[in-house]
């Protein structure tokens, strides 16, 4: 695989990412729960869960996405996804706010939400990320930023809307602040990342951010309850 992205055109190479983007968003449909929330007819409690979860590993955002930054910066090396990285830390600060007002709309304080028990997939995308940042390669987080924020692009605004319009949740209308903001952003920044990413021509890079990409596909559909369909697949 590593000489057939060292080969590909800037085009070629971001449609293999897209493809993993999509694959995350075909994971997030086959998962009951996940599906359930962006058709709006997921319970309170599993909607709870998803933006504890959800809380767990947004709040790290900024410092995985800002140290990533910081450290390819002082390499000297691909200046623009540097800046790439540190303008998105910038874009992702203060999310958790957003999830902190949405669980207190639905009856969570602070204290709560802080001592929930952490699923083992945000332990681990937070572990992996927090290694690509300060030890990896630190353009791979723009692998797990890629692909999430195609998933908010296709699925984030339309499960608010749906969860609005079904209203199954008592004060939902005050609590869909995250979802619905994110549908609004993300799209741009999908488009943003796409350009920037396809004048990328280092394969360790390339290498990096698929392995990302995929890394999250996988473990992302874990933050909801239940068990997610095995589809494990980390070859090209």
């Amino acid at each position: 695989m590593h000489t057939q992205t060292q080969n590909q055109t800037g085009t070629q190479w971001v449609a293999v990412l897209d493809e993993e983007a999509r694959g995350l968003v075909a994971a997030v449909d086959a998962h009951p729960d996940a599906s359930r929330l962006f058709n709006g007819t997921i319970d309170t409690a599993g909607y709870i869960h998803y933006l504890i979860q959800t809380y767990h590993y947004a709040r790290w955002s900024t410092p995985i996405l800002g140290d990533a930054g910081v450290r390819l910066k002082r390499s000297g090396r691909n200046p623009e996804l540097a800046e790439l990285l540190i303008q998105k830390a910038g874009e992702e600060r203060g999310h958790e706010r957003w999830l902190l007002s949405d669980l207190k709309n639905l009856g969570c304080s602070r204290a709560q939400v802080e001592s929930a028990t952490r699923s083992s997939a945000v332990d681990a995308y937070t572990g992996w990320n927090f290694f690509t940042s300060r030890s990896g390669v630190p353009t791979a987080v723009l692998g797990t930023a890629y692909v999430l924020e195609y998933l908010s692009q296709t699925r984030a605004g339309v499960g608010a809307a749906r969860l609005l319009e079904v209203a199954a949740i008592p004060n939902i209308h005050k609590s869909v602040t995250f979802l619905r903001s994110h549908g609004e952003l993300d799209g741009d920044h999908v488009e943003e990342m796409s350009r920037v990413l396809g004048g990328l021509t280092d394969p360790q890079d390339r290498e990096a951010i698929l392995l990302s990409a995929r890394v999250v596909r996988n473990l992302y559909p874990n933050i909801f309850r239940g068990e997610a369909p095995i589809r494990y697949r980390l070859a090209g």
